[in-house]
């Protein structure tokens, strides 16, 4: 996503959180969104790529977008990267190469700690681990 719109959407977003709490525009947002349990927006974006990839990686995903990962070491069994389920990150050479989705989604999988990183947790207890994370 642009960078020049996440300042908007966030905008948009502490503008719900303060119509939907009540909260004045004088009042700090970070601990109405917290309230709330609204991620911010940048956060928010991380965790839906970061779901995204754990469902393709569990196969409940479409096929055309699970192909587009491969693990980092592959063929390689004791390879580090493949025991912490790291992915393989294609080269580009333009800023917007780096925000297509084969390239995006690995580089925020492979930012997530390893514990989260685990593909055989639950979709649900990765989305609440994943938001946790987020929200520190």
């Amino acid at each position: 996503m642009p960078t020049l719109t996440l300042p908007r959407l966030q905008s948009v977003q502490n503008a719900a959180a303060r119509l939907v709490t009540g909260t004045r525009r004088t009042d700090r947002i970070t601990p109405v969104l917290q309230s709330l349990q609204w991620l911010p927006v940048r956060q928010r974006v991380t965790f839906k790529l970061a779901t995204l990839v754990h469902k393709c990686l569990n196969g409940r995903a479409p096929g055309y977008l699970a192909d587009d990962f491969r693990l980092a070491g592959r063929g390689h069994p004791d390879s580090r990267s493949a025991a912490s389920m790291m992915l393989d990150i294609p080269r580009t050479t333009t800023s917007l190469g780096d925000r297509a989705f084969a390239v995006a989604e690995p580089r925020v999988w492979n930012s997530l700690p390893p514990a989260i990183r685990d593909p055989s947790l639950s979709l649900s207890i990765f989305g609440k681990l994943l938001k946790t994370y987020l929200f520190v």
